[in-house]
């Protein structure tokens, strides 16, 4: 299997505008992983499938992740003047990071005996601009699962076949698997609470009565 650096490199080369970024792995000797933007990702995607030297044929799984507004820490080496000598001292920056949606392809060229090619796409932000596109068309297993996404953080994948909830029901609101979620405590929904639902149900109840 090429690198995600070639393969970086070859969707650049045969899709025409298209802004490919290379996320790294955190864990030790895992591959990068590939960003997509969204108006290029249908027709990139396209071409990881059909392209003969790569032919990602399979889309094994796709997950959602909720990347809300977080504030990070970098420490960095300077050097500055102290009691009229120069030295390097430590100094803490923060920079804030946007908030977005996250949904994360697992690829694999059956033909080929590769992969697994891990493929990201990014909403502009977590509110309006919630949307992206459909990979149904390139890959038929992607539509449960971009379904679930939908149904669980609020994703809206653009030209998908039959998107509406597939877990919670179609009267429900918010998206339980968003970092923000606060679970309801009167449970309506569970014909038989038992345990700690139970006990936040009975508190809900009690809560009411006295009002």
């Amino acid at each position: 299997m090429q690198t995600p650096e070639q393969i970086k490199s070859l969707i650049e080369q045969n899709v025409p505008g298209a802004q490919i970024e290379l996320v790294p792995n955190g864990s030790p000797g895992g591959p990068a992983s590939i960003l997509i933007d969204s108006d290029h990702a249908l027709a990139a995607t396209t071409f990881l499938r059909d392209a003969e030297e790569l032919a990602f044929d399979f889309a094994s799984n796709a997950t959602g992740i909720d990347w809300p507004e977080r504030v990070i820490k970098e420490k960095n080496k300077v050097k500055k003047m102290v009691d009229g000598v120069e030295k390097e001292v430590e100094e803490i920056t923060e920079k804030k990071t946007p908030a977005f949606l996250e949904t994360v392809y697992h690829l694999y060229s059956m033909s080929l005996s590769t992969g697994p090619l891990v493929l990201r796409l990014r909403t502009g932000d977590r509110g309006q601009n919630n949307h992206l596109p459909s990979l149904t068309p390139v890959w038929r297993s992607c539509e449960f699962q971009e379904r679930e996404i939908f149904d669980l953080f609020g994703i809206v994948f653009d030209g998908h076949p039959d998107l509406r909830r597939i877990l919670m029901w179609d009267g429900f609101k918010d998206h339980p698997m968003r970092k923000d979620y606060v679970e309801p405590d009167d449970y309506e929904y569970e014909p038989t609470p038992h345990d700690d639902v139970l006990e936040k149900a009975q508190r809900h109840y009690a809560q009411e009565a006295t009002v």
